[in-house]
């Protein structure tokens, strides 16, 4: 009998370079669940954004809110939900918090209208796995991974969306949010980091915040 996840929604979350989905992939392929991935690299705006942000923050943000909600929406219909447990590497309220980084007041005003209105339409995770590192290693990551667009991102910026993670998750109480210190961690190359990581998934949480600082 296949392995069975003991949470039938589990969205994996994390700063840029975090490797988040990396770790939603190779968790997913684990438990044979259905797979979301947030396609960025489908968005014409992304690279537009990073060169010049104040023109093309409000087309990027629109674009990427419209894109998530209806990837997620498609994929999580009801029957489809409770038929497959299902990984995503993105949750919907991420737009909030990169909208309130990139828009002006009047533009963030709107936007968050636009939000709350699709938002209630779709199911929330039973879990969210938070993988966080410190600017300096998400700036390796970065490096590493190469992608020219992404390279000339502020540390600012990358300090500016953790806080937006933080203040997110402390207004949270509908699902449990469990932030891990991977810093020390490598979870791609190392069997061991992963499995401390997926061994989290086995126990009961308390909706609310919980986070994970591993001794040694």
């Amino acid at each position: 009998m296949a392995k069975k996840l003991k949470y039938d929604f589990v969205v994996v979350e994390g700063n840029i370079g975090t490797g988040k989905t990396s770790f939603a992939t190779r968790l997913s392929e684990e438990f044979n669940t259905r797979l979301i991935l947030e396609r960025f690299a489908d968005n014409p705006f992304l690279p537009l954004f990073y060169d010049q942000p104040q023109r093309y923050a409000f087309p990027l943000e629109l674009s990427f809110l419209a894109d998530r909600y209806q990837q997620l929406n498609d994929e999580l219909a009801p029957q489809e939900l409770f038929r497959q447990q299902t990984v995503s590497d993105y949750l919907l309220s991420k737009s909030l918090i990169f909208a309130n980084i990139t828009l002006k007041n009047d533009e963030n005003q709107l936007y968050q209208r636009l939000f709350h209105i699709i938002n209630p339409h779709l199911p929330k995770p039973d879990i969210l796995i938070y993988l966080h590192k410190d600017v300096a290693n998400l700036r390796k990551n970065i490096t590493k991974r190469g992608r020219d667009y992404e390279q000339n991102i502020a540390d600012d910026y990358l300090q500016n969306l953790e806080k937006g993670y933080w203040d997110f998750f402390k207004q949270q109480t509908s699902f449990p949010i469990v932030v891990v210190d991977t810093n020390d961690l490598d979870f791609v190359g190392n069997e061991e980091h992963y499995r401390r990581i997926v061994n989290l998934l086995e126990n009961d949480y308390e909706p609310g915040l919980h986070r994970i600082v591993w001794n040694g």
